[in-house]
């Protein structure tokens, strides 16, 4: 994967191209700051500089890539470590001896925490150094997994703590990645490394499931199949620290011409007020977060609401662990491979449909990306309800169901971030990108399994069989189908204003681009 990396980046800049006048120095000064500068005026002989000027896109391409794979593996622990517990979840239910309130409560305490700290981590991630930023908020985050795993029977309230504190670690990551990724790429190859990026959602959560539920299996200790992130995130942090670097923001937009290198900064508070006039921010952000509430809803309840199904079939209290592990293995399966193709077919649905390609040629559309989250949260709708009422009689319909969703939710997860990138000026993409993850999982993943689990516990009214928990938590499912009805309904609206705050986006950026105060020492590379 990382061959093919360098080879899309590197590939931008031909050698053949290089003959062409297209590196452009000037100065402007104050007494010139009236006049205009006009490109075509300008003929910079390249040669004797090809060389230096490959290696230098080489060099670039080979960093960018490097610093994509990175952020790549920690999203995939980051996402891991967040569904090792659900792939746990019972046993750890019956070492705290916690009803399925309780149990929901811990995703809840740990969203809790990440929501609080994602728009501090936005305000830190526009204004000050990013790959610091990262080194913080991992170191955190490993301390706090381990120290969560260590935890006596009787202290369940101090092991919430430390899986809200593992919130704070991952805020700081979550929230400034994406805006990294848009600082090294623009267009079509901004696409496709934020579809990169985003296949760890399903890796990891599938990866969660299947670790998590493996290692307890082989260890018969719940807390080893939560301690394999908190390894694995030591490497990380030394990763970042040794190959991570800075870039500018808005260096990708800048050397493409479509941004200058200084945009006037203003107060938190302008941004904010900024974001909350964007339409398409706005509508797009609550349609995401209902498709996230329906997607962290399902994978924290779906796998133990099999166990309890096969249980009930059987007739018997409980199923084994090795069922239990295997449950969690075919879903993690889905998850990974599922979740991938989703990313994936979003991203390229996406992208041709924008450009007019293929069969998208004669109804070419700007608003391809809110449409695509959309068409995904709509497909949504019938293949949950089939899969989660089919579970008792017809498992194998179920699975086949369970999968075609998962690959419609995830439609969304690069897509949705590339019609972000697309209204958002760079100097507020952390504050956007923290303020849609602060609402996304405050009112989605964050509350939705804990929401869920209460609805089932008032369902069931003490009954403690495994029938009534299966019929109790199938019931409560319909409230994720009536989220991504509301899913729908806003991805629909962000679809019909996202042209103007588009436009209203180009209009900033080529006011940038045109002060002449703005423009002293340019320099721009025509890139492919």
């Amino acid at each position: 994967m990382v061959e093919d990396l360098t080879e899309m980046v590197t590939s931008k800049v031909a050698p053949a191209e290089l003959n062409k006048p297209k590196i452009q120095r000037f100065e402007v000064d104050d007494s010139a700051s009236a006049n205009t500068v006009d490109s075509s005026d300008i003929d910079i002989e390249i040669v004797g500089k090809e060389k230096e000027v490959v290696k230098k896109s080489e060099f670039q391409g080979c960093w960018t890539v490097v610093v994509v794979s990175i952020l790549f593996i920690i999203n995939l622990l980051n996402y891991m470590d967040r569904y090792t517990i659900a792939g746990v979840l019972d046993d750890v239910q019956k070492y705290y001896h916690i009803d399925d309130a309780w149990a929901g409560l811990i995703q809840t305490t740990f969203m809790v925490f990440f929501i609080i700290f994602s728009p501090i981590c936005g305000f830190l991630g526009d204004r000050y150094n990013r790959k610091w930023i990262f080194v913080v908020g991992i170191a955190i985050w490993v301390s706090a997994v381990f120290a969560s795993t260590f935890i006596p029977a009787n202290k369940f309230w101090l092991f919430l703590l430390f899986r809200g504190i593992v919130g704070i670690g991952e805020a700081s990551y979550a929230i400034i990645s994406p805006t990294v990724i848009a600082d090294m790429f623009t267009g079509v190859l901004r696409s496709r490394m934020l579809m990169v990026f985003y296949f760890a959602i399903p890796f990891g959560c599938g990866l969660g499931f299947v670790v998590g539920s493996a290692v307890d299996s082989w260890t018969g200790q719940w807390q080893w199949g939560v301690r394999v992130t908190g390894i694995l995130g030591v490497v990380c942090l030394l990763l970042i620290i040794l190959f991570v670097r800075e870039p500018e923001r808005g260096s990708a937009e800048r050397d493409q011409g479509e941004i200058h290198a200084s945009v006037e900064a203003t107060s938190y508070w302008e941004d904010l007020k900024d974001l909350l006039s964007n339409a398409t921010y706005v509508t797009s952000s609550l349609g995401y977060t209902a498709t996230v509430f329906m997607v962290g809803t399902l994978a924290w309840w779906a796998p133990i609401t099999i166990q309890y199904a096969e249980a009930s079939r059987t007739n018997v209290t409980d199923i084994s662990k090795e069922r239990k592990a295997q449950i969690n293995l075919v879903f993690g399966a889905i998850t990974c491979i599922g979740g991938v193709l989703g990313v994936a077919l979003g991203t390229i649905i996406s992208n041709a449909w924008s450009r007019g390609v293929g069969p998208f040629k004669y109804i070419k559309t700007p608003r391809a990306d809110a449409l695509v989250c959309a068409i995904g949260a709509a497909i949504c709708i019938p293949t949950l309800i089939l899969a989660i009422q089919n579970i008792e009689d017809n498992m194998a319909f179920s699975w086949v169901m369970l999968f075609i969703c998962v690959v419609a939710s995830s439609f969304n997860w690069a897509t949705n971030v590339d019609l972000l990138l697309s209204v958002v000026i760079p100097q507020r993409r952390s504050s956007a990108s923290s303020w849609q993850i602060l609402i996304s999982h405050l009112c989605g993943d964050a509350s939705g399994p804990y929401i869920l689990g209460l609805i089932s516990d008032a369902l069931r009214k003490g009954d403690t069989s495994a029938q009534a928990h299966y019929k109790s938590l199938v019931t409560s499912f319909w409230l994720c189908v009536l989220m991504l009805v509301i899913s729908v309904i806003l991805f629909g609206i962000a679809a019909m204003t996202v042209v103007r705050d588009k436009r209203k986006f180009n209009e900033i950026m080529n006011a940038t681009k045109q002060k002449p105060a703005l423009a002293a020492e340019a320099v721009e590379v025509q890139r492919m």
